[in-house]
């Protein structure tokens, strides 16, 4: 099942950034379909697309009211039909995102829940209670309480996200099987994959009262049927020889182990991001400190050696639409921002496992630096800012926090071209462009043969001609310097060096040979010392 995935690479589409067709200022469909030989020229295999089904956008889709129709915003059946014909013309296969942790409230299944129907109730967890007495004291990971209370019922229900967002009962046999039909509604469509949405949250404790306080998805992740429902779910939908990841919340590795090894059918590979809380102070998303670079090697070593040690296969990444963008965060925007978004991009692409690359990260497009509340959109930035201003901050202070971490940072348009609206729209964009589009776009980097764009294509052909990338061992060096990150890969005679210099200086490192024919690298020259976020790529025969 999971060979022909190790040489392919995942390219992640924020629909609603995309590309616009119809001047709405909203991403769609049919613009999708108009850039799909951009996306074929970077040689990627599959094309993951977040949902563009039915929703109240509170979340910006991750709230499906319908998982069979399309959004109007996104077009029409006939449109998506359309891209995933063409799409698989051009050889790329279409990963759909499934989100069954939860649906919106506006859900036909949840409105009948709210009329009292038992049968319905059952689709979702309530429990009884009283006003201003919930279950728990937990909080959702928007920062809301988890538990709603619905007066006419005389009862809460649990929300591990927005209170616009229920979370599905799988315990329920019901909700499994209505699950499973609407991944069989797609996949005979043509859809070639799936992502899953918070999957490793499905499964809830068997109490929902204790403890009393704290995080609700903590409290839910990796549960007690997780593995027998995931497992359930892809053997009766017959998805196990398709392409499939689960996005895997605050996971452990032994879990991610299990998720995606072939013995257990359960995923092709697993997301999971302590690699992205780094740079966390104290563990709180919305408290800054530069990376600690240190431990960015101490989980890498840990992950990617104990993952190829059980053949258990990854996801690896930098970017997606709920990070803030890579080359603003562990890079440089300004002197070093080429060599550094390379440097980056090597990093992940020679990593064991199958890489995806999040639109805009080809161009090394950059955070939003938004400097008013008014220019965010997402519910978590919004409920944040809020909390922060609560906890003391200034406005100053807390859109500084939001300027480095807020999800909107990576929802920004795609930046096509310097014209009008970055070529994203002709319309009024939905939410605004970054000032330097002007210089950072696709048609600028498309005449740059040293561009980051061609360096990404290099990356992906790499893969597909080097079997050691796809296959290979890995093993982390010690370099005697925390900010030179080097792993190698072995396969057979065959062995590749990656070295990584993380900062904006000169470093040396000692233990090692740096000898062999450079395969890649974001420098010309050979020196003796690693230049400011330089990397190189060696190949020993």
């Amino acid at each position: 099942m999971l060979d022909k995935y190790k040489s392919s690479v995942v390219y992640q589409i924020y629909i609603k950034s995309f590309c616009d067709s119809n001047g709405d200022g909203i991403g769609d469909l049919n613009g999708i379909r108009s850039k799909l030989s951009y996306i074929k020229s970077l040689g990627v295999n599959y094309i993951w697309i977040t949902p563009f089904f039915c929703s109240p956008m509170v979340d910006n889709g991750y709230d499906v009211s319908d998982y069979r129709n399309i959004n109007p915003m996104f077009g029409t059946m006939q449109d998506c039909e359309a891209l995933i014909r063409e799409a698989d013309t051009l050889g790329i296969g279409l990963m759909f995102d499934m989100v069954f942790n939860h649906t919106s409230n506006q859900h036909e299944w949840f409105r009948k829940a709210l009329t009292g129907d038992p049968e319905y109730m059952d689709y979702y967890i309530f429990r009884d209670g009283y006003p201003n007495t919930p279950p728990t004291e937990w909080t959702a990971s928007f920062g809301t309480p988890a538990w709603d209370y619905v007066p006419s019922l005389g009862k809460w229900y649990l929300h591990l996200f927005a209170p616009e967002q229920p979370d599905l009962n799988w315990e329920n046999p019901k909700v499994r099987e209505e699950l499973k039909n609407v991944i069989r509604f797609w996949k005979a469509k043509g859809v070639k994959g799936f992502r899953f949405d918070v999957l490793n949250l499905i499964s809830k404790p068997e109490s929902l009262t204790e403890p009393k306080t704290g995080s609700a998805p903590r409290f839910c992740k990796d549960g007690r049927h997780v593995h027998e429902f995931i497992r359930e779910l892809v053997t009766d939908t017959g998805i196990e020889d398709m392409i499939t990841v689960g996005e895997m919340s605050s996971t452990t590795l032994d879990n991610c182990i299990r998720y995606s090894s072939p013995d257990s059918h359960e995923m092709s590979m697993c997301f999971n991001f302590h690699h992205l809380k780094v740079d966390f102070k104290n563990g709180d998303k919305f408290s800054l400190m530069p990376p600690d670079l240190k431990m960015l090697r101490d989980y890498f070593k840990e992950w990617q050696e104990g993952m190829a040690k059980t053949d258990g296969w990854s996801a690896v990444f930098w970017c997606n639409h709920d990070q803030p963008r890579i080359v603003s965060r562990f890079g440089d925007e300004g002197t070093y921002w080429k060599v550094s978004a390379k440097m980056l991009g090597t990093f992940v692409h020679f990593l064991r496992g199958t890489p995806y690359i999040y639109q805009g990260e080809e161009l090394g497009m950059t955070n939003a630096h938004y400097t008013n509340i008014a220019q965010y959109d997402d519910v978590e930035a919004i409920n944040y800012y809020h909390i922060l201003l609560k906890r003391g901050q200034s406005e100053h202070e807390a859109l500084n926090v939001l300027a480095q971490r807020a999800r909107d940072n990576s929802r920004t348009p795609m930046q096509w071209t310097a014209g009008e609206n970055a070529g994203f729209t002709t319309g009024k964009s939905w939410l605004e462009i970054p000032e330097n589009y002007t210089t950072i776009n696709a048609e600028a980097e498309e005449e740059d043969g040293d561009s980051i764009l061609n360096y990404y294509r290099q990356l992906v052909r790499l893969r597909k001609e080097y079997p050691v990338i796809a296959e290979g061992s890995i093993e982390f060096l010690e370099t005697g310097n925390e900010k030179v990150l080097a792993y190698e890969r072995r396969l057979g005679d065959v062995r590749l060096v990656v070295f990584c210099n993380f900062s904006g200086q000169d470093q040396t490192f000692t233990g090692i040979a740096l000898h062999g024919e450079v395969l890649i690298g974001n420098y010309a020259g050979s020196h003796k010392m690693m230049k400011p976020y330089e990397a190189i790529v060696m190949l020993v025969k």
